[in-house]
């Protein structure tokens, strides 16, 4: 077949198929069918039949580009695969929020507007101890939020081991100078000592930060500031002390501080993400002094970057488990996968292998998200074909392994007991296309 052989965009929306469905679908899609017969015949191979082709495009761009996937990484908190899957007391306050009308601004009580922030405010306050809180979109806005508010046109403090830099470009530095003010580095990179700090505040001084090193560590010849220590140095200089915990675990999870820690040695803002350790919906969470919250509620920038109404619900159920530990380590699917035996663990790859003719190996699972870097997590996974990796992405659902040593592993910590069902079938489905 040569170019001026094939169709024209019209000839190929006259198929059936294609002029029963909404024309601009079936147009792209017509179009782009014969982009990919025009870059085949330049090339040399063989076109296909456009109309065909036109059909499964248009197939493609009606299907939702957001999906479900089946995570058999071992990476609990995977960030390119949506961090915390949510539990099932947050799903339900989305569907009954969202399906409807709601009283998000609205003080029932009085019949008068209230405030969105209302709805989690006391849940936070006492999960962390603080006076108040504030919910916005994600933690490096809630860290902006902050600084905008607190030290705009002034100066901030900051170690130089805490300029953490995270996914996509993230920096701590970046976030910093978009808030308007004027960042201080103290100490080196593996040092700091609270006479850094001392050396480094002046009049122009408006706040001291403190950033956890949320995705590494730095071991060795080292020295660094406790929160304790730098509340003293911050309130004996009058300045408040805002302290940026990315993940924000919100009990005793290991080597990752909590919110309630650092308001009960006197931080004065404690910023932390939602998608992460506390396992609910994506979100900034600011809790803290109340006339320090005020500050950043009234701020311009609060309006821009607040949360929405389904964050809010989500949130609200996530807080909800939250309120009883135990209950929240069975129900909240990072914390029980975080914690479940490897005895468990194992015994669901064991299950996955014998339905699909795989083999069981020992692995280390990872928690994610820049929450709890050395923590190594025993799992098992089930290994089968390095050839199935791409075959499973196109799965439906996608299922996403790792590949290691000419073997691709699916990771049994990240499944949950329903999920292996469906990962056999996907695995059966992709070895038959593969023989096709």
């Amino acid at each position: 077949m040569e170019l001026r052989d094939l169709p024209s965009v019209d000839r190929l929306l006259g198929d059936e198929v294609l002029a029963a469905a909404p024309r601009p679908l079936a147009t792209a899609a017509a179009r782009l069918a014969l982009d990919r017969a025009r870059d085949a015949i330049r090339s040399g191979d063989d076109p296909g039949n456009p109309v065909a082709t036109a059909r499964a495009e248009l197939e493609r761009l009606r299907a939702p580009s957001l999906r479900r996937v089946l995570n058999a990484t071992g990476v609990i908190v995977h960030t390119n695969l949506g961090r915390s899957p949510l539990p099932a007391a947050a799903l339900e306050r989305v569907a009954e929020v969202g399906g409807g009308y709601s009283n998000l601004e609205l003080d029932l009580a009085s019949g008068e507007r209230g405030s969105r922030q209302e709805h989690v405010a006391a849940a936070l306050c006492r999960l962390t101890g603080a006076e108040a809180s504030l919910v916005v979109n994600n933690n490096a806005a809630a860290v902006l939020l902050a600084l905008a508010a607190l030290a705009e046109g002034r100066e901030v403090v900051v170690s130089r081991g805490e300029l953490v830099a995270i996914g996509d470009g993230f920096r701590i530095p970046d976030v910093l100078t978009r808030s308007g003010a004027r960042m201080v580095e103290v100490g080196t990179t593996n040092r700091t000592t609270p006479a850094d700090y001392e050396d480094a505040i002046g009049p122009e001084t408006a706040v001291v930060l403190r950033v956890h090193q949320s995705n590494f560590r730095v071991v060795g010849f080292t020295a660094a500031v406790s929160t304790a220590e730098l509340v003293a140095l911050a309130h004996g200089a009058g300045l408040p002390l805002v302290d940026d915990l990315g993940s924000g675990a919100p009990f005793d999870l290991g080597d990752e501080p909590t919110a309630a820690a650092s308001i009960a040695v006197g931080a004065d803002l404690v910023c932390f993400s939602g998608d992460k350790l506390l396992g609910g919906p994506q979100a900034g969470i600011v809790v803290g002094r109340g006339e320090l919250v005020e500050r950043l509620r009234r701020h311009p920038l609060q309006r821009a970057l607040r949360a929405d109404k389904l964050t809010l619900a989500a949130l609200e159920g996530t807080l909800s488990l939250l309120a009883d530990p135990e209950r929240a380590r069975r129900e909240i699917p990072v914390l029980r996968m975080l914690e479940e035996r490897l005895a468990d663990v194992r015994a669901r790859a064991e299950r996955l292998a014998g339905l699909i003719g795989g083999e069981v190996e020992e692995t280390v699972a990872r928690v994610g998200g820049g929450a709890l870097p050395l923590a190594e997590l025993p799992s098992a996974a089930c290994a089968v074909e390095e050839e199935l990796a791409a075959p499973l992405r196109a799965a439906d659902p996608p299922v996403v392994g790792i590949v290691r040593d000419g073997r691709l592993l699916l990771d049994a910590r990240t499944l949950s007991d329903d999920d292996v069902g469906e990962v056999a079938r996907a695995v059966a489905a992709a070895r038959q296309r593969l023989v096709q």
